[in-house]
């Protein structure tokens, strides 16, 4: 480790202030003039919180001093997403009629890190409504990815990523409907977890209407980091129950039978979604380090993974038809509503009957795939189909949007099923970053975890060594 703290990671930033070998104040200072070098060129926070980060890390020393009782992430400095509440804060979502809509009260997910000792500098941005896999608003402006200008950071969760890698915070919340998480990890170098649905609870005051039942059943909120090791400990404090969301479950962490389950399915597309050159050699060398590892792989294909896809698309976008696009047409930017219309062209319009079909086949799809985590416990796999997209990619029409969406099928798939996904960095390929996916069963976070931590030890990547920033 250097004596540079924003370039530590949250694990040994926590020890270190819980045994009094640095301040709380030191890592959020050192984190908060990070800020002020990157995110001019960068842009990954919307806004930072300077004075309210210090005075909670001057209370977090002082109960260091004290000898309180402290939290997993005691003093560790954080970043929040712009579409979750922070209590005092505008939960802007990316949107400039937003601007003003403060809230009162915390997300859950806040609420967690908060009380794990978790320290906000800021927020992180995101497209309007965090509805496209790009990270530029009109309110906020464009996020860039710190490899490649000419590539998207990724989204929704572009921000997040982007502070994570560059060394704004060693966590970062975000959130995935649709790969959200798990694609800026991807775009931007660093590792993300979209947690089972039910994992963590979520809940928004400041939102004027439930969310519909498809979007329910597919979001979820998650961290980013540079480690998988941070993923743990951001999960563990993220998950803890919360009685404002009837979804969450008290699920284990961790099940007994981890060592006994070995066996991985390897899965680089279909007739129909073919991974790009880059992408399936970063999953064959994924392969070989877990077998070196002790794993057995083999290759496979989920059941009925070309409909999954296609399911993700249908329910949600049909979903979305009535009060959600009459928000987008009405405070969207021309960016979403550019986006929105190119993947409605490619969505099948559904009655009520049919809706409910649709609803009734992703139980269906589940079953299977649960079936299928039954002989293997772990599926590798691509987050996208293809390398980072270049910037603007969803603003040339509905054929462009075609080839987007047949690329991010593996993320779509594994959304609407509600399962949990880990994206961890592999190395680089055409100057951007390249990784894979690893899915488990619902609730076995656990599983991609453990495998994710085999892959990144014999990766050996540092983002922060990749980018000389």
């Amino acid at each position: 480790m250097t004596n540079a703290l924003w370039r530590w990671n949250a694990l040994d930033l926590a020890r270190a202030i819980r045994n009094g070998e640095v301040s709380s104040r030191e890592a959020v200072q050192s984190c908060l003039d990070r800020a002020q070098v990157v995110n001019p060129a960068f842009n990954p926070l919307t806004e930072t919180y300077a004075d309210q980060a210090l005075r909670a890390a001057d209370a977090a020393d002082a109960a260091v001093r004290g000898k309180q009782e402290l939290g997993a992430l005691h003093g560790v400095p954080v970043t929040i997403k712009a579409n979750a509440d922070l209590a005092g804060t505008a939960t802007t979502n990316g949107v400039t009629a937003y601007r003003d809509l403060i809230a009162q009260e915390n997300n859950p997910a806040v609420d967690n890190w908060l009380r794990a000792g978790a320290i906000v500098i800021g927020r992180t941005n995101v497209p309007a409504f965090s509805w496209r896999w790009f990270s530029d608003n009109d309110l906020h402006g464009r996020t860039v990815n710190p490899f490649d200008v000419a590539r998207t950071p990724g989204g929704s969760s572009g921000g997040a990523a982007v502070a994570a890698a560059l060394g704004v915070g060693p966590l970062a919340h975000g959130s995935d409907q649709g790969g959200s998480i798990r694609y800026p990890a991807y775009a931007c170098g660093v590792a993300g977890l979209r947690p089972s649905q039910g994992r963590v609870p979520a809940y928004n005051a400041t939102q004027r209407a439930e969310r519909p039942v498809a979007s329910q059943m597919a979001a979820t909120q998650g961290p980013l980091a540079r480690t998988v090791a941070d993923l743990r400990l951001g999960l563990a404090a993220m998950s803890g129950g919360d009685a404002r969301d009837p979804w969450w479950v008290p699920a284990p962490l961790e099940f007994p039978d981890l060592n006994s389950s070995r066996r991985v399915a390897l899965f680089a597309g279909t007739a129909q979604h073919k991974a790009d050159a880059a992408v399936t050699d970063a999953l064959q060398r994924a392969a070989g380090w877990l077998q070196d590892a002790g794993y057995f792989v083999e290759v496979a294909e989920p059941p009925q993974f070309d409909a999954a896809a296609a399911l993700w698309l249908d329910v949600l976008m049909n979903e979305a038809a009535g009060s959600m696009q009459r928000e987008i047409e009405r405070a969207g930017d021309r960016a979403i509503q550019n986006a929105y219309q190119s993947m409605l062209a490619h969505t099948p319009r559904r009655d009520k009957d049919g809706f409910i079909q649709a609803m009734a086949m992703r139980t269906t799809i589940l079953r299977e795939w649960g079936r299928f985590f039954e002989r293997y416990p772990v599926l590798l796999m691509p987050v996208s189909f293809a390398l980072p997209f270049p910037v603007d990619r969803d603003q040339q029409g509905a054929d462009v949007m075609a080839d987007i969406l047949r690329a991010q099928s593996p993320l779509i798939s594994t959304a609407i099923l509600g399962l949990p996904g880990l994206s961890v960095p592999v190395g680089r390929a055409e100057g951007v970053p390249v990784g894979v996916q690893l899915v488990a069963g619902r609730f076995r976070e656990d599983l991609c975890l453990a495998a994710g931590e085999v892959i990144e030890a014999r990766a050996g990547w540092s983002v922060l060594d990749q980018l000389h920033v």
